[in-house]
């Protein structure tokens, strides 16, 4: 199989020469900073196991668990005893009201989180609950209550009931990584995986203020992928967002994980390889790849496959432990940006345990592509000491901001073309557990780099959730 590599597999002293972002920073600009404004407790005794390697209450590829709208932050968790939460707080407020949903966490299962979306067309909060390859839970709120929330009440009452559908559309029995995008008209769309890990596709369904209705799937789990060790007819896509830019283009990275372990070199590796990317221009209708031709159609029988040529952008067989859904952005430009993260060849060219090996020797990496089309890509010099994920935010000037697990911020400037990255915060006060969660809107809207993180805790012993805010160069 062939597929057209715009950036070859890079080792340490081979990456692509870093060029300038999407147009030109002013001298004025100023580089990447971070200042602590505070940190406030959503729950002092939120619930607390680790499985998957994560918790429920913070997995990264939540969109969202945070989030900011029209002069408000809302945030969702599940309690101690596993009832979920939704609650609220003028941005940058010190009380958080909070509303308890008729909905108690089925399984000490970490992929099931609670994920929020907001529809612009008609002010409703949604959220979906509590799956991993199986049903689902759906809850909204009243009409208006997003663009009136200081005059509207924050009880029960404003949320409907729980439901196991959207408004009566069924969408998949099996149901994982729920993300809420909203669309540049207003409408909201929920992108999930139909299927299981190793055999699943992507699907995207869109609520226009009245209905959901379902759009259907754009990725394909079939075909052959042939590494040096074996092949495999079976995969997952596995997004690291999805996201419109200013632009209204729909933008999506990935990787690909294949069913059969024979493409590694060793069992106790990871099947994840290759970093991709396509976009869209008509609202997820139909997928580009980088070069702008269609290589799929959302609802057909034609969807992006891994023998589709010109996805791949960052090109890395499975032996290296790459992860899944880290991380994504997009630049004022309407630039795409990207984390990915691996263990190094200079560290060995077989992992035989992806934690461990991860934890060890994974480094995470900055891709991104510039305004002549040159994608290029750097090391972030700080050791994950974790086997998960690192999370992306851009500011005001296109500044690129990587936040590690515990909480550890690196920032890079647009004007050294991302190569002067530089720890700007260690972690070391918060005793985070390891992934947070990130709110992307307040990054955009208030020059506030907000996330949400757990501290750290052992067996199921319950601990507190925080909310820590940076502001950001303004």
């Amino acid at each position: 199989m062939k597929r057209r590599t715009l950036l070859g597999a890079a080792t340490l002293g081979a990456m692509a020469t870093p060029a300038l972002g999407s147009g030109i920073a002013r001298a004025a600009d100023p580089g990447p900073s971070v200042t602590l404004k505070g940190t406030t407790t959503l729950d002092s005794q939120a619930i607390f196991f680790v499985s998957y390697d994560g918790l429920v209450n913070n997995n990264s590829f939540q969109k969202n668990g945070l989030l900011t709208y029209k002069g408000y932050q809302y945030a969702t968790w599940y309690t101690s005893t596993g009832n979920a939460v939704v609650a609220r707080r003028v941005t940058g407020g010190s009380t958080w009201a909070t509303v308890t949903l008729a909905h108690v966490l089925k399984a000490s299962d970490s992929h099931n989180v609670i994920s929020m979306g907001v529809s612009k067309v008609d002010g409703r909060l949604h959220l979906t609950m509590d799956s991993h390859s199986n049903g689902y839970f759906y809850v909204k709120s009243i009409a208006g209550l997003l663009d009136n929330p200081s005059t509207t009440s924050w009880t029960s009452s404003v949320f409907g009931a729980v439901q196991t559908s959207m408004d009566g559309l069924p969408l998949t029995s099996q149901f994982t990584y729920p993300q809420f995008i909203s669309r540049p008209d207003g409408k909201l769309q929920l992108s999930y995986r139909v299927g299981i890990s190793g055999n699943g596709r992507n699907a995207i369904a869109e609520y226009d203020g009245s209905s959901w209705t379902d759009l259907g799937e754009w990725s394909s789990s079939t075909g052959t992928y042939t590494s040096s060790h074996g092949s495999s007819t079976a995969r997952n896509m596995y997004l690291h967002g999805i996201d419109y830019d200013v632009n209204g283009r729909l933008h999506s990275f990935f990787t690909w994980r294949e069913q059969n372990a024979a493409v590694m070199c060793n069992s106790g590796g990871i099947t994840n390889h290759d970093t991709g990317y396509v976009y869209s221009t008509d609202l997820g209708r139909t997928w580009l790849n980088d070069a702008g031709t269609v290589v799929g159609t959302t609802g057909t029988s034609d969807t992006v496959a891994v023998t589709d040529s010109g996805l791949v952008v960052d090109s890395l067989n499975p032996d290296h432990s790459l992860m899944n859904q880290e991380s994504q952005f997009t630049d004022s430009a309407g630039l795409p940006h990207a984390i990915i993260s691996y263990v190094p060849g200079r560290f060995g060219q077989c992992t035989t345990d992806y934690v461990s090996d991860r934890t060890a020797n994974g480094r995470a990496f900055h891709l991104c592509k510039n305004s002549s089309g040159t994608w290029t890509k750097t090391e972030i010099p700080v050791a994950l000491d974790s086997s998960q994920r690192t999370k992306l935010i851009l500011d005001t000037y296109d500044n690129a901001y990587a936040i590690f697990p515990y909480g550890r911020i690196a920032g890079a400037s647009k004007s050294s073309g991302y190569t002067d990255w530089t720890l700007l915060y260690d972690g070391s006060t918060l005793n985070a557990f390891g992934e947070v969660v990130i709110d992307e809107l307040r990054a955009r809207s208030d020059n506030v780099l907000a996330f949400m993180y757990q501290e750290k805790s052992s067996g199921t012993t319950p601990s507190a959730l925080h909310v820590v805010e940076f502001a950001l160069p303004a």
